[in-house]
């Protein structure tokens, strides 16, 4: 998801500011590393002859250590030409598993890799390619108490999150180690990019100075349109080798928009606000990231995708799925017998919404089981459930939604036991 709207807003206010264009040119962000052996050499021919990257270039990727956030549409792309290119170290941080959707986009992963960390396919899918490169897999999430550490580590940083609050998290830490950012969103059919490099140019929150509070739409909702990640997340590679050699002009303190349909580029230019506090902690985004990861006291109330599927299987077991997802999401796949109430339903009229879907179940004492695509619209949706409903309503989150659902019911080549389609 991205803040393009926003980003439409100020357009007016920054195009064509004098003090808003980046610098034409950034010195070298990595110092070379030792010669290269021959075998390194000759696989990397073709960029030893281009002027200003050349063999001392080469030995600069070859040093380059670069922390990549997100090993999804945006990051499989730009970590496989990274390492392509040689970076010499890659860290992964990604605490998802690969799902059976995400191979329409997210190209590093294969049919065999579904149910399994991304973090740990990446790394296997690079090690295929070139062993001499190095990829640490971090299968976690990135949050307050890790970010700090992982941006001083290394050298430069690609933020291909899924969610706002990892966006901010990223500007704050960058703000607070110093480190550039080359930060990058999609949606359906667009897509935008920019770099942050703390002290040389503006940064996210000169952009977008708030947080917003809406997740509601995102790719899983939304859509996107497979191919243009590749051209977004390779194009994150390119700002990532430009910044490390010191070549070109990067994209500071300038929005790069992408409109696959049109297959136009566009430019905003920005410029710091010279009235925005700077980050002096991480306090201003941690509630945000609690809530986006949905911390273990926040899910006193779930219920597994393995658990569900054993009370389906035993025969409905004392509970009722409720999904709250577009018909168009259903479409594609949802659980039998579960039962459709839209999530605008029940943020509009609450729990008299719910009743009126479930009918008589939603008074005979079952679980009322919510989900959506990954969890977070089911949980918004109990939220707004709990101020209206009767007092003890059993209302339980399916942990992980739909996504979980398909891993927890799907083998390699397997479609997912029992969702079913409504396609033809």
């Amino acid at each position: 998801m991205t803040p393009a709207a926003v980003g439409a807003a100020v357009a007016d206010d920054v195009v064509g500011s004098a003090d808003a264009v980046g610098p034409a040119a950034l010195p070298p962000l990595v110092e070379p590393g030792p010669e290269l052996p021959p075998a390194r050499a000759a696989r990397f021919a073709r960029h030893l002859a281009l002027p200003g990257v050349g063999v001392e270039g080469q030995r600069r990727i070859a040093a380059a250590r670069v922390l990549v956030i997100g090993a999804g549409g945006l990051g499989a792309p730009a970590i496989q030409y990274l390492a392509a290119a040689g970076i010499g170290r890659i860290t992964v941080v990604d605490d998802d598993r690969v799902e059976r959707t995400n191979l329409q986009r997210q190209v590093l992963h294969t049919e065999s890799d579904v149910g399994r960390p991304k973090a740990e396919s990446v790394r296997e899918a690079v090690a295929a390619r070139d062993a001499v490169v190095q990829v640490v897999a971090r299968v976690e999430r990135l949050g307050p108490d890790n970010v700090l550490a992982l941006f001083a580590a290394h050298d430069l940083v690609l933020d291909g999150s899924d969610n706002f609050a990892t966006r901010y998290l990223c500007n704050d830490a960058a703000e607070l180690t110093g480190t550039p950012v080359v930060w990058a969103g999609i949606l359906r059919f667009a897509g935008q990019m920019s770099v942050f490099w703390p002290g040389r140019g503006p940064m996210l929150r000169d952009l977008f100075p708030e947080l917003p509070d809406d997740e509601s739409l995102d790719c899983a909702t939304g859509g996107v349109f497979g191919a243009l990640c590749g051209v977004v997340g390779s194009a994150m590679a390119v700002e990532a080798l430009k910044l490390v050699c010191g070549i070109g002009e990067p994209l500071v303190g300038r929005l790069a928009r992408y409109d696959a349909l049109t297959a136009r580029w566009d430019e905003l230019r920005f410029a710091a606000d010279p009235d925005r506090p700077r980050a002096t902690g991480l306090e201003a985004v941690a509630d945000a990231c609690r809530a986006a990861a949905a911390l273990p006291e926040d899910r006193l109330h779930d219920i597994s995708a393995g658990e569900v599927a054993v009370r389906l299987r035993a025969g409905a077991g004392g509970l009722v799925v409720v999904d709250v997802r577009t018909s168009t999401e259903r479409a594609a796949a949802s659980i039998p017998g579960s039962v459709h109430v839209p999530l605008d339903r029940i943020l509009a009229d609450g729990w008299p919404a719910l009743a009126a879907g479930l009918g008589e179940a939603a008074a005979d004492g079952r679980d009322i089981v919510v989900t959506c695509q990954s969890g977070i619209r089911s949980a918004r949706a109990i939220d707004a459930l709990r101020a209206t409903a009767p007092e003890d309503t059993p209302l339980r989150n399916l942990a992980g939604g739909m996504a979980a659902w398909g891993v927890q019911t799907a083998g390699p080549g397997e479609e997912p036991w029992p969702a079913q389609s409504a396609a033809p």
